[in-house]
């Protein structure tokens, strides 16, 4: 039976990648500017020796999500469109993109068209249900959060990553700054540039803005070059093969972000973050043992960002409130999740 991958952007197929690497299968995108962006992204990506496509990447195709009747098989979704398909001959899986607190964009009702769900954890239940979308417990498959497998099984060699980066002086601690775009009020465009003017001098600085802000990777590099700032680094979230969440989280000693999903994946690492507040209101309302905002450092501008670095750094409780997080949001974290996916897929084609 053939699996199929579905991402409304580019970088949401990074979700699909742990299954992919597992059981090969077919991406789809719906435009073609973006089936020229995922050739380019994926170049020797291809994991089947019997298929030959132009630039080594896994097979990709396109098609709309209204436009899927003659697809059979298995459509795993990394975006929470309804895909019209052919019940019949097609099952649809719903893995989503991230289990932040920013509601789901679009109408989440287009869920309920979904003939299972992948669950992370008790947060994303809690978020299914302040949507108010109520989708029957047989088809709530509970298998964790894949992106955190290769984490947890120590298959991310740091040294190799800070080489990556370009990161000279590595006596310095690794800071990742990784907002969200408009949905965190523009947090990125208010403070890149005043981070990079007052933090490189005592951290290397790691930039990895949202897919939607990338473009702005080379001003940011020109205003640091103007101004001779050195220990300032970036990773483009569109290259979702070299520049993973899970690489950069993996170079870090400490993350700042803020409405981002990112910030609760970020858990795994049981390193301090720091949140930046903003004013974005459309946000689920979540238990304190489930609200990351209740737990950690929050920046608005009026603190030093230096001194609140070093404090989080030198806090000796910081592993133990992550961890209890961690599991309060998620479900395993013991690096078999992508396991649990697959066998489901699996049973679905038998």
């Amino acid at each position: 039976m053939k699996i199929y991958y579905y991402g409304n952007q580019i970088y949401q197929l990074s979700f699909a990648l742990p299954f992919y690497r597992n059981l090969g299968g077919i991406f789809i995108v719906n435009k073609p500017r973006k089936f020229f962006s995922y050739k380019l992204r994926m170049i020797n990506a291809n994991i089947d020796p019997t298929i030959k496509t132009f630039l080594n990447t896994p097979r990709v195709e396109r098609h709309k999500p209204n436009e899927m009747k003659n697809l059979e098989g298995i459509i795993v979704s990394q975006s929470n469109q309804s895909l019209i398909v052919n019940s019949k001959k097609c099952k649809t899986i719903f893995v989503g993109h991230g289990t932040g607190d920013k509601r789901y964009g679009g109408n989440a009702n287009a869920l309920l068209s979904y003939d299972y769900l992948f669950i992370s954890g008790d947060k994303h239940l809690v978020k299914l249900k302040d949507e108010g979308v109520n989708i029957p417990a047989e088809r709530l498959i509970k298998i964790g959060n894949p992106r955190f497998d290769d984490y947890v099984n120590g298959k991310i060699d740091r040294d190799k990553e800070m080489d990556r980066l370009g990161i000279k002086d590595r006596t310095k601690p690794n800071i990742l700054y990784a907002p969200t775009w408009r949905w965190g009020n523009g947090t990125f465009r208010k403070y890149v540039y005043k981070f990079a003017r007052e933090m490189t001098s005592d951290f290397n600085l790691i930039v990895r803005p949202h897919h939607h802000d990338a473009k702005r990777i080379l001003k940011v590099k020109l205003f640091a070059l103007s101004l001779g700032i050195k220990n300032l680094y970036f990773s483009n979230p569109n290259n979702i093969r070299s520049s993973d969440t899970m690489n950069d989280f993996m170079v870090s000693d400490l993350m700042i972000s803020d409405t981002s999903s990112i910030v609760y994946e970020y858990l795994i690492t049981k390193k301090p973050l720091i949140i930046i507040r903003n004013d974005f209101p459309n946000l689920h309302n979540m238990p304190d043992e489930m609200n990351i905002m209740k737990h950690v450092s929050l920046f608005d501008n009026s603190q030093n960002m230096v001194k609140l670095i070093k404090e989080n750094l030198e806090n000796q409780d910081t592993e133990k409130i992550m961890n209890e997080l961690l599991f309060n949001c998620f479900y395993f974290n013991d690096g078999k999740s992508t396991n649990r996916a697959i066998e489901f897929i699996k049973s679905l084609s038998a």
